[in-house]
């Protein structure tokens, strides 16, 4: 049985020593060799710019018509099953025994180190309401792995937006335009901002332009999982 069926109810306790996805006997990051060999690898060639998938290596035509402020993403997976079950459980159902797992996914040796790493900032409501932010638990993870510096109060989002996945692609930057703040200023830096989905790259756009606003010379966005060919998400 697919342990993922039914996370809203599974014990938060059970996975030191159990995979994840099968229950199978697991690693440290907590997916078994089977499972962790068959998750969605985001591979092959992608957008320089924004990682979704290509024929070629290159830009995509939205990167060539409306160049981002971010200088390129890093994504692991295809948001897909099994991996936007093992998300959903991390976010929507406190599961945070997840995050071992999703942060190890990230490890790309041999990239460009950034100077700082930032979370994926939420605003006041959205965190109250969901108790913890999980890119920041993310960042936390793979800030202790990498040993680069995590700035956890740089970025902040200083009003509540309506879930980018409830418009359009079109609609998702002016939704978010204006509700991020950089509380000083970096300059110089290279900057990692850390997320679990990336879906139009809107969210990490806006948070973006405000670091080079404030004066970072590089972005880079580290995520879990990218979505490809509509697949629903939050960024």
């Amino acid at each position: 049985m697919n342990l993922l069926n039914s996370w809203r109810s599974i014990p938060r306790l059970r996975w030191r020593s159990r995979c994840l996805l099968c229950g199978a006997a697991s690693s440290a990051q907590g997916i078994c060799p089977g499972c962790w060999t068959d998750l969605p690898w985001l591979t092959g060639a992608g957008c320089a710019s924004c990682a979704h998938p290509l024929p070629l290596p290159g830009l995509c035509g939205r990167c060539l018509t409306e160049p981002p402020h971010f200088d390129r993403v890093i994504a692991a997976c295809r948001y897909e099953y099994p991996l936007d079950g093992l998300i959903q459980a991390c976010k929507y159902g406190g599961q945070l025994a997840m995050v071992n797992a999703l942060a190890a996914m990230m490890r790309e040796p041999g990239l460009p180190r950034p100077d700082l790493i930032v979370a994926m900032p939420l605003s006041t409501q959205r965190l109250r309401e969901r108790g913890f932010n999980q890119a920041l638990e993310l960042a936390r993870n793979i800030a202790r792995i990498t040993e680069i510096p995590l700035d956890g109060g740089l970025c902040t989002k200083t009003r509540d937006t309506p879930p980018q996945t409830r418009l359009p692609w079109k609609e998702r930057r002016k939704n978010i335009r204006g509700a991020f703040v950089v509380q000083r200023n970096v300059d110089g830096l290279h900057i990692a901002v850390v997320d679990d989905v990336l879906t139009t790259g809107a969210t990490l756009n806006e948070l973006a332009r405000n670091l080079k606003r404030a004066g970072a010379t590089a972005v880079t966005g580290w995520v879990v999982a990218r979505t490809v060919a509509g697949n629903g998400a939050d960024g």
